[in-house]
């Protein structure tokens, strides 16, 4: 009886100890749990990561081994644009964030050359080359065609037949390029570093030509996009975006204004008729299929434009004072002669091409929606 008696004496300190010892460890967890939640989250993904610190200005050049790396990390890799890039020698140059040309002076050489690349477009950067400054980052094949290494030679026989001439004629370059700019000299820095300065122009990130192109759109334009939804005060790249090709178009003219209209949707479904004039989306009219119409044609959203008074007024500004004129000397624009009545002679006028006669019945939704019936 006495054994018995020391045998549990002995082993009850052994099982309290292990049962404090367990519940200690029990609730460690909790406690850390709420540790956690109350200090955040201590890691974060590589998307949620900010973005690469500036660049040093004391810091040294390029060195001959990070060339080689960032030649070999950029070439033949495809990217998506985030800016439309003029097709030929009119590259866009970038520098401290802000790209060049742009506004109005960026349509001006768009309209005039054509674009390479669309905001949203995929590219290829086929050819880098670093200079003193900048480094140059060339899109589809850049301004110039370059040639092979097979294209440079040239073999003779004994009659002066040649093979291999490279006399042969080149097709049109349809590339474009970006220049990055340095304060100084392309100073020493890594590959994620270029790409955070190059992402005004280029998206390394986005993984297909849609979440390309909306991020570049403002939030209003990209929630209606998502919605397969049409604003008005879109261009035809969102409406394209948002509700695809039309599968119909119709050109019509009120006045002196030329628009067209495009339709989405057969009878009897919903059918909305959207009206883009000058790249812009003027009405939408939604037709029900229980009849109700829906007109839309207060601007829902507005788009930057270049504003070409400004840009007229900044040409005048920088023209230069000894530019060439039609005025004689000591003759100011106040005491140019004008016309009597303060207006400038009308052109001559012009003979209009003949015009067909419209159809009976016009070509309006009603029109559309009846024959669809």
């Amino acid at each position: 009886m006495q054994r018995l008696r020391v045998t549990a004496l002995l082993i009850l300190p052994l099982v309290l100890g292990t049962t404090v010892l367990v519940s200690g460890q029990s609730s460690d967890p909790v406690q850390s749990q709420e540790q956690s939640v109350k200090a955040g989250p201590t890691s974060q993904s590589p998307d949620d990561q900010k973005p690469a610190a500036a660049l040093d200005p004391n810091a040294p050049r390029i060195t001959k081994q990070t060339r080689l790396e960032i030649i070999r990390d950029f070439e033949t890799q495809m990217v998506y644009s985030r800016a439309a890039f003029p097709m030929g020698a009119k590259g866009l140059k970038l520098k401290n964030g802000a790209v060049t040309p742009s506004g109005g002076e960026l349509q001006q050489t768009l309209a005039l050359w054509g674009p390479a690349v669309k905001p949203g477009d995929p590219a290829h950067i086929s050819f880098v080359q670093i200079k003193d400054d900048h480094i140059r980052f060339e899109i589809n094949g850049g301004p110039v065609h370059r040639k092979k290494w097979y294209q440079h030679v040239t073999i003779s026989g004994a009659n002066g037949a040649t093979v291999g001439s490279p006399d042969t004629p080149q097709a049109n370059p349809h590339g474009s390029f970006v220049d990055l700019y340095f304060d100084k000299y392309v100073p020493e820095l890594s590959a994620q570093q270029v790409r955070d300065l190059l992402f005004p122009v280029l998206d390394f990130k986005a993984k297909n030509k849609e979440q390309a192109y909306l991020d570049t759109v403002p939030p209003k334009v990209k929630e209606a996009i998502l919605a397969h939804h049409v604003l008005v005060g879109m261009n035809q790249e969102m409406v394209i975006h948002a509700k695809g090709r039309p599968p119909k178009k119709v050109r019509e003219k009120v006045g002196e204004t030329e628009y067209e209209e495009w339709i989405y949707g057969d009878p009897p479904q919903d059918v909305d008729f959207v009206r883009i004039a000058s790249d812009e989306v003027v009405r939408v009219e939604t037709m029900k299929v229980d009849g109700q119409k829906i007109l839309r044609t207060d601007k829902e959203v507005v788009l930057e434009r270049p504003d070409r008074d400004q840009d007229a007024k900044k040409e005048e500004q920088d023209r230069p004072a000894n530019a060439p004129s039609l005025r004689r000397p000591g003759e100011d624009s106040e005491d140019a002669p004008k016309p009597a009545n303060g207006q400038g002679p009308l052109p001559p006028p012009t003979v209009p091409p003949p015009i067909s006669s419209p159809s009976p019945g016009g070509s309006g939704p009603e029109k559309i929606l009846a024959a669809g019936r």
